[in-house]
């Protein structure tokens, strides 16, 4: 198997069987072409042709191009991806890219809003008018559950079961999950959903719905955090997925295991949750500082 035949399989197989979206699967396409490229002019076209030192100079290559640590972490990322996959199809026995030097960047950590900042915020809408109240059970859900903006508008009525207390969001790559909501959250979506019903709202099934009964959108929702947010007295510029950010950090904090915080946010790779130990370390010694007399 030539290795551009290996790439387009591999394509084939993150389109088909992972169900990746079209514009990931060509971000992948774009970082192996170029490694595809280079192989060619080193005059290897053999998929097991790729060794360590290929690799380190594919690399090598790159940064001398002027890539960024963090897009040719992502190359790298993308290469190893088509070499577990070829491990696994028995094209090529092992993989080079295990002793692969990751480029090493300066850790950039999620800003999150403190337990008392998300109060204020939540609390701050104006739950005499139906928009208030909907805006309320939106950033209580969104916090609550932990959820990406896409998926907070995308919810409908079917996503909600009040009596099991959970929420089904539709995630990266059409993958569903079930995550439970707490029993504020639920009284917040409740409240809503009974005032809704009262005033005759426009019938959608979309739960968060515009006065015409069609979703938010995503800049929509991006606009109620931030008004919010400035009423509420935060002061830096808060952002929806900072609620994300801010639900993942309060339950490593409050205890939970990374697998299960991995769980609830619908991250394939545990790698991704772990950033959120680094902010849940970081508070910790700022509250040790803080309070230690010899801190």
């Amino acid at each position: 198997m030539r290795f551009d035949a290996a790439i387009d399989s591999y394509l084939s197989h993150l389109r088909v069987e992972r169900a990746l979206s079209a514009n990931t699967v060509a971000g992948y396409a774009r970082d192996l072409a170029k490694l595809s490229l280079f192989l060619e002019d080193q005059g290897a076209a053999d998929p097991r042709e790729l060794d360590l030192g290929k690799l380190s100079a594919w690399q090598s290559k790159l940064a001398k191009a002027g890539l960024g640590p963090r897009s040719a972490a992502r190359h790298l990322s993308s290469v190893r991806g088509l070499i577990r996959f070829l491990v696994r199809e028995g094209v090529i026995q092992s993989d080079p890219s295990a002793l692969a030097s990751r480029p090493r960047f300066g850790r950039k950590l999620p800003h999150t809003l403190g337990e008392q900042e998300m109060l204020r915020l939540i609390d701050t809408p104006d739950v005499r008018r139906l928009r208030g109240l909907r805006d309320r059970a939106m950033l209580s859900v969104a916090y609550a559950a932990g959820l990406r903006v896409s998926e907070l508008v995308g919810l409908t009525f079917g996503d909600v079961d009040l009596a099991r207390g959970i929420v089904g969001a539709l995630g990266k790559g059409g993958k569903r999950r079930l995550v439970p909501l707490g029993e504020v959250a639920l009284e917040h979506l409740a409240a809503y959903l009974e005032a809704r019903r009262a005033e005759g709202a426009v019938q959608s099934t979309v739960l968060f719905a515009g006065p015409r009964g069609a979703p938010l959108t995503r800049q929509a929702f991006w606009k109620i955090v931030r008004r919010y947010a400035r009423v509420a007295g935060i002061s830096f510029r808060a952002h929806p997925h900072q609620l994300r950010h801010s639900f993942a950090t309060h339950l490593l904090s409050g205890g939970a295991d990374l697998r299960s915080v991995q769980t609830l946010l619908g991250h394939s790779d545990v790698s991704t949750t772990e950033i959120y130990t680094h902010v849940t370390q970081d508070h910790v010694k700022r509250a040790h500082r803080k309070a230690h007399p010899r801190g």
